[in-house]
Order: C-alpha cells, then sequence, then structure tokens
C-alpha cells in the first residue's frame, strides 16, 4: 500500500514538473510532424496538447501585453482583441525558425511572432 502510494506521489510531481516547463518549437514541430493530416487528428492527445500548448503560449504574451500597458510601459506587441491561427500558418512560422534556434519556447516563439506581426507604434 505505500508503495502504490509513493508511486502515485512521484507520478504527480513529475506530471506537475513537465506542466510547468514550456514546451520547445523543436518538440513542437516533432510532434506536429508525427500526427496525420486528415479529421481524425483532432481526436488525437497529441493535437489537443499541441493546441493548449500554444493557447497558453497566446495567453501569456496576451497578459504580458495588458501588464505592460496597465504599468504605463509600452509593450512588445500590440496584438489585436480577436487574432485567428490556422494550423497551417503556426506550423509555417515555426518552420521558419532557423534549426539552431528552435530550443526556444513556444512562448517565446509566439512573442517574436507577434512583435513582428503587431509591433506598437
Amino acid at each position: 500500500m505505500k508503495i502504490r502510494t509513493i508511486a502515485a506521489g512521484a507520478l504527480a510531481l513529475s506530471l506537475l514538473a513537465g506542466a510547468a516547463q514550456s514546451m520547445t518549437v523543436q518538440e513542437f514541430l516533432t510532434t506536429a510532424n508525427a500526427i496525420p493530416q486528415n479529421p481524425t487528428a483532432l481526436l488525437r492527445p497529441d493535437t489537443r496538447r499541441l493546441m493548449a500548448e500554444f493557447r497558453s503560449a497566446s495567453r501569456t504574451v496576451r497578459a504580458e501585453q495588458a501588464a505592460a500597458t496597465a504599468a504605463g510601459r509600452t509593450p512588445a506587441t500590440c496584438m489585436p482583441e480577436k487574432v485567428g491561427f490556422s494550423p497551417d500558418q503556426i506550423l509555417n512560422r515555426f518552420n521558419a525558425i532557423p534549426p539552431a534556434r528552435r530550443s526556444i519556447s513556444v512562448t517565446q516563439a509566439m512573442r517574436e511572432w507577434m512583435a513582428s506581426e503587431y509591433p506598437c507604434r
């Protein structure tokens, strides 16, 4: 019984540590390339994990923009309220990152993308 409790606790800690760690662009692309390009892709756990990672990165960049604005600083990005992304846009943008730089997080890639796409004037 104790061994099960310890194993469950260790598993929970490892899942929490993994959730706190950001996915790199290379990991994102490697996972995305393994997903078949068909309607069943939306049912795959990997697809949902990539979507969640991208949404999280988008929310982080938007929160940083709001915090900078609230503090009276010029934000790094000036994203409009609604921004839509297709899977092809995301993959094309991430594939355009040189392989030597793909160790950056998805969040950092999103920051750079939004700063170039929606710069503040």
